[in-house]
C-alpha cells in the first residue's frame, strides 16, 4: 500500500463512519416521527398481493411509465442507483488497492457489461432528468410549473451526485484499462477501455477517483441525514414502504381512489351511537392525528409535482397545490417532532418546536396555521393527484380527514354549503326538494316503471339519484335512460320515494354523521327491496354504493353505470342504433366514473355506435380528464378564486371543434352546460348525456 492507498483509505473511513452514525440518527428519528401517527390496523392484511404490486409499481415502474420519456429515464437511474451501491462498495477496495475489485462477481464479465451498459444508460437517464428540471423551473415564463414549491437545490443536488458518481466509476475503470489490471474484455466494457486509451497509466489516481466517489457519496448521504425532510432524496427507500401498505393494493389504479376511508379513532372504527367528541378523534384536527400511514404518505413525498400538474385548482389559479398541502405537513410534523416525541416532559423541547405546536393545523395567515382553509375547500376530489402520484400518497384521504374536523367540532365550511347540508338532513337531497315529488319525472313517460318493494320481481334496481329526480336536465337522461332499458327488455324497477340521497356530497365535505344517517337509512331499504343488481346515472351514486355503502353492510350487490349496461345492451344487439347522431362529439369523462372507477371504454362504445364521426378526444381524457368542478361538495360552494374550472373544461371541449359534448354524470351536465353559456356557445354546441346520444340514435322521434 502505498502513501497515496493510505491517505484515501483514512479519508474514505473516516467520511463514512460519519455518514453511517449520521444516517441510523437519522432513520432512528424519521420511525420515532411516523410511529407518533394513529394505529392503522387495515394496511397489513394481503402481505402476497401487495408484495406484487410493490414490486411492479418498483421494479416494473407501471406508475411513473405513464409519462413515458420521465418513465423511462427515471427507470434507468433507479437502476443505476442501485448499481452504484455495489459500485461504490467496490471503491472501498480499490482506495486500498488499485488491483482489487468485488469479491466473488467482481471478475465476472457479465457483471462488467451489465454495469457498464447500466452506468450508459443511467447517466444518460439522470441527464435527460435535469434536463426535464431544467425545462420546467418555476421561472420559466411560459406559465405554473409542477416543481413551483419543490425545493430545487435538494433535486440539483441529488441529480448532480448520481452524475458525478456514474463518471467516477468509469473514470476508475478507465484507470484500470490503462494501467492493465481491467479485468473485463473490451465487449463487456467498451466504453471503459475507450477511456483507458487516453487516460494515463496512474495507479495513484484511480485510488484518488475511488476515494473522490465514496466521499461524494458518503457527503450525500450526511446531507440527507441531516434533512430529514429531503423526499427527493429519501423517496428512494420510503418509497417501497409506502407502496406496500397503499389502502387498497387490489385497485389497478391509485389505492385512494373510489371510496373514502372511513373515519376512525384509535385505529377502530368510529361508532357515532357510542363516539364522544371529547375521547374519541372526530377526523384530524393536529399532524399527530393522522395515522402512521399518513406521516410515510408526507416523508415519502418526491416533490415531483405530478399531481401538481393535474390538479384543476392548482391549474385555474386556486391556492391548492396537492404537493404543497403534503410538504407543508410534512415539514410541520417533522418541526413539531421535538415537542410530540417528548411525551409529557416538554422542559427540554426547544423553543422552535413549541412554537410549532402551537401552531393550528388549519388557519389563515394570521392564525399561523399550517393549511389555510383556502387551500383545504378547493379540493374537488377529483383524484387527479392520486392518480399521477408515483409513490401512492392517498391526498384525498388526509384532506377530507381534515375537513371532517372542521365541519364535524368546528362548524367552519363555506357557508353556502350549510343550505345543502340542512336539505340533506330535512329533505333527503341537497336541492331541498319535497320528497313526494321524487319520481316526477316518470310523468313524461309512455310507459310504468316498477316499484321495488320488497314484493316484485325485477333484475336491476334503477337507480335515479337526486340531480335526475329533481333537476330539468338530469330528468331528461333519467327518462332517456329508462327509455332505453325499457326498448331493450330489461326488467327493472325504481324506488321511488323510497329512494334517498346516497350521502356523496356530505361525505366529502366532511360531514360523516349525515352521510351515514342517509346510507344506513339507504341500505337498509335496498335490503328490505331484495336488490342484486343496481345501475346508477350519477357516478357520484354509483361510486358511493358501489365502494362505501359495502362498508355499512350493503353485500352481494352488483352496481354498474347505466353506460355500462347500455354498452352491453348495444353489443348484445337489444339494442340498435339506426340513425347515427350528425356532427362530431366529444366525450368529458366524470372524475368519479373514470378515474375513481376506471370506466372508460363503455360510454365511448355507446358514443361510437350512436354517432357518425365517433368520438374526437379532448387533450385531457380518461385517467387525466379534466375536472369539471362539482366534485368533493363543490357543487355548492362559491367558487370565487381564480378561473372556473368549468370554463376552463368548456374551452378545452370547444377547441376540438364538436357540435356534442356527450357526459355520463348530471353533475358534469350542469357545471359543463354553465360553462358553454357563460362562454355564449350555446348555439355553437350542445351538451348531453350519452344516454339521450343513443335515445336519439335508436329512436330517430326521440
Amino acid at each position: 500500500m502505498g502513501s497515496v492507498q493510505i491517505v484515501t483509505s483514512v479519508v474514505a473511513a473516516v467520511i463514512t463512519v460519519v455518514a453511517v452514525a449520521l444516517a441510523v440518527r437519522a432513520v432512528r428519528r424519521m420511525l420515532a416521527v411516523i410511529r407518533a401517527g394513529q394505529p392503522d390496523p387495515t394496511r397489513f392484511g394481503d402481505k402476497s398481493t401487495r408484495l406484487k404490486r410493490m414490486l411492479a409499481e418498483t421494479l416494473g415502474h407501471t406508475r411513473m411509465l405513464k409519462w413515458s420519456v420521465v418513465g423511462a429515464a427515471h427507470w434507468f437511474v433507479m437502476v443505476a442507483f442501485i448499481v452504484l451501491s455495489l459500485l461504490v462498495l467496490e471503491a472501498y477496495f480499490e482506495v486500498v488497492d488499485p488491483h482489487a475489485g468485488l469479491p466473488i462477481i467482481g471478475g465476472w464479465a457479465v457483471y462488467g457489461f451489465a454495469t457498464e451498459l447500466i452506468g450508459v444508460f443511467g447517466l444518460a437517464g439522470i441527464l435527460v432528468l435535469i434536463g426535464i428540471r431544467l425545462a420546467n423551473r418555476p421561472t420559466r415564463p411560459q406559465g405554473r410549473s409542477r416543481f413551483t414549491g419543490s425545493t430545487m437545490w435538494q433535486g440539483y443536488f441529488v441529480e448532480w451526485v448520481i452524475v458525478a458518481v456514474l463518471i467516477c466509476g468509469f473514470l476508475i475503470r478507465g484507470f484500470k484499462a490503462a494501467t492493465g489490471h481491467m479485468e473485463w474484455p473490451t465487449w463487456a466494457a467498451p466504453v471503459s477501455h475507450a477511456l483507458g486509451d487516453v487516460l494515463p497509466a496512474s495507479e495513484a489516481a484511480l485510488s484518488i477517483v475511488a476515494a473522490i466517489k465514496i466521499v461524494v457519496s458518503m457527503t450525500w448521504l450526511i446531507t440527507i441525514a441531516t434533512n430529514l425532510t429531503m423526499g427527493v432524496a429519501w423517496h428512494r427507500f420510503a418509497a417501497f414502504f409506502n407502496i406496500f401498505f397503499k389502502r387498497d393494493p387490489g385497485r389497478p389504479a391509485g389505492s385512494g381512489l373510489g371510496g373514502l376511508k372511513p373515519m376512525t379513532s384509535g385505529g377502530k372504527l368510529l361508532d357515532f351511537e357510542e363516539a364522544d367528541p371529547e375521547k374519541d378523534q372526530f377526523g384530524i384536527a393536529s399532524v399527530e392525528q393522522f395515522t402512521w400511514k399518513g406521516l410515510l404518505d408526507f416523508t415519502t413525498c418526491t416533490e415531483c409535482g405530478r399531481c401538481q400538474s393535474q390538479c384543476p385548482a392548482w391549474n385555474t389559479g386556486k391556492p391548492l397545490s396537492p404537493k404543497l398541502l403534503v410538504l407543508s405537513l410534512r415539514d410541520h410534523a417533522y418541526a413539531k417532532a421535538p415537542y410530540l416525541l417528548a411525551g409529557d416532559d416538554h422542559a427540554n423541547v426547544d423553543a422552535l418546536a413549541l412554537a410549532e405546536a402551537q401552531r393550528p393545523l388549519i388557519g389563515g395567515a394570521e392564525e399561523g396555521g399550517v393549511i389555510d382553509p383556502d387551500v383545504l375547500w378547493s379540493c374537488t376530489t377529483c383524484g387527479a393527484c392520486v392518480e399521477q402520484c408515483p409513490v401512492d400518497i392517498e391526498h384525498v384521504d388526509h384532506i377530507v380527514d381534515m375537513r371532517r374536523y372542521q365541519v364535524l367540532i368546528e362548524s367552519s365550511f363555506p357557508s353556502e354549503a350549510g343550505v345543502m347540508l340542512r336539505n340533506l338532513e330535512n329533505k333527503g337531497n341537497p336541492w331541498g326538494a319535497p320528497p313526494n315529488t321524487r319520481e316526477d319525472w316518470t310523468k313524461a313517460l309512455d310507459f310504468e316503471i316498477k316499484r321495488a318493494d320488497g314484493e316484485v320481481e325485477f333484475e336491476y334496481l334503477y337507480w335515479v339519484g337526486c340531480a335526475a329526480a329533481f333537476e330539468d336536465r338530469a330528468k331528461k337522461t333519467a327518462r332517456a335512460v329508462a327509455t332505453l332499458l325499457h326498448e331493450a327488455g330489461v326488467d327493472f324497477a325504481i324506488l321511488g320515494e323510497g329512494e334517498t340521497c346516497t350521502g356523496d356530497p356530505a361525505r366529502r365535505i366532511g360531514n360523516e354523521f349525515v352521510f351515514q344517517m342517509l346510507a344506513q337509512q339507504n341500505v337498509e331499504t335496498l335490503t328490505e327491496a331484495k336488490v342484486t343488481k343496481i345501475v346508477a346515472s350519477c357516478p357520484h351514486c354509483f361510486n358511493t354504493l358501489a365502494n362505501e355503502y359495502p362498508q355499512l353492510g350493503l353485500k352481494n350487490v352488483q352496481v354498474v353505470h347505466h353506460t355500462q349496461l347500455l354498452a352491453d345492451l348495444v353489443a348484445g344487439g337489444k339494442l340498435t342504433p339506426v340513425q347515427p347522431l350528425d356532427g362530431t362529439v366529444t366525450y368529458h369523462d366524470p372524475c368519479y366514473l373514470g378515474r375513481h372507477n376506471r370506466v372508460f371504454t363503455p360510454p365511448r362504445e355507446v358514443l361510437a355506435n350512436a354517432s357518425a364521426s365517433g368520438v374526437t378526444e379532448m387533450p385531457r381524457n380518461q385517467e387525466r380528464s379534466f375536472c369539471c368542478g362539482a366534485g368533493g361538495a363543490r357543487m355548492w360552494m362559491e367558487e370565487r378564486i381564480g378561473k372556473r374550472i368549468n370554463v376552463e373544461r368548456v374551452e378545452e371541449a370547444l377547441a376540438t371543434g364538436a357540435s356534442t359534448i356527450a357526459v355520463g354524470c348530471p353533475f358534469c351536465h350542469t357545471m359543463i352546460n354553465d360553462g358553454v353559456t357563460g362562454k355564449g356557445a350555446n348555439e355553437q354546441v350542445e351538451v348531453v348525456d350519452v344516454a339521450t346520444v343513443l335515445l336519439r340514435s335508436v329512436k330517430a322521434d326521440a
